[in-house]
């Protein structure tokens, strides 16, 4: 909860100076290929939204992006407390998680393409990009566990189940919540540059990639701020989720 305070929060007075800014500086510079304005950006986004296609480009990519920032959450909490437990596991995953977080994304990207189909290609980079933050998040909230309510524990034999749920969690949850908080964005830029360059058919990447070609500055503006949107969407409403969770978990 102490994370959750001191983050810093967007401000409505703070939107609309940026897109003062925006507006300002698209009417000095007066080009529309270079900058438009946000009023143009919002009406081409209006004729967008209601289109059938613009729903499934949506879907898609968020299915897949999302997908792979589950899947990298499930995995890495996994890794963490193999690690934990086991020293050995700890010193095999240390290079491997050293490498995943030098390795630029673009190499990761080109790289995948000659395993992995373009179609599911942003699955497979935003579980890349995600893995080592969780991993390396939870690990330290376990190792930063208190160990003399641990031995308490083990004083009174209290049941692993009871262990976990008391004092594991509680310790490891604001670790496993910042971690969550930068992957989110991570995913979803590393999952649409993936699609930008492997031009999965039907992908937002691949509406991108056609607004350059095509020098429609507005396109480009617009899927640029879905992307912008569903970003702070699913972070927001999945981190409510997961302190709601965590809520549920202290009153068991």
């Amino acid at each position: 909860m102490k994370n959750r305070k001191n983050s810093p929060k967007i401000r409505l007075w703070a939107v609309c100076f940026w897109l003062t800014v925006w507006q300002l500086g698209s009417m000095a510079l007066n080009q529309k290929l270079l900058l438009v304005s946000p009023l143009q950006v919002l009406i081409r986004l209006s004729r967008l939204a209601p289109t059938a296609a613009f729903w499934s480009t949506v879907s898609f990519s968020f299915l897949r992006i999302a997908a792979g920032f589950f899947s990298a959450a499930f995995l890495g909490s996994l890794l963490a407390a193999l690690s934990a437990r086991f020293c050995r596991v700890m010193e095999l995953l240390a290079p491997l998680m050293l490498a995943i977080k030098s390795v630029p994304v673009a190499s990761f990207i080109i790289l995948a393409l000659l395993w992995c189909p373009s179609r599911n290609l942003s699955v497979l980079i935003s579980f890349l990009m995600v893995l080592p933050v969780i991993y390396t998040n939870v690990l330290e909230g376990i190792g930063a566990s208190d160990r003399q309510l641990l031995e308490m524990a083990q004083v009174f034999a209290a049941a692993p189940r009871q262990i976990i749920l008391s004092i594991y969690l509680p310790q490891i949850f604001p670790y496993f919540r910042a971690a969550c908080g930068t992957a989110l964005g991570l995913c979803w830029k590393s999952g649409i540059a993936a699609e930008v360059i492997g031009l999965p058919t039907g992908s937002i990447g691949e509406r991108l990639q056609q607004a350059k070609v095509y020098l429609d500055t507005p396109d480009l503006f617009a899927w640029t701020l879905v992307v912008v949107l569903l970003s702070l969407s699913f972070g927001r409403l999945f981190l409510f989720l997961l302190d709601q969770l965590a809520l549920r978990l202290e009153l068991v």
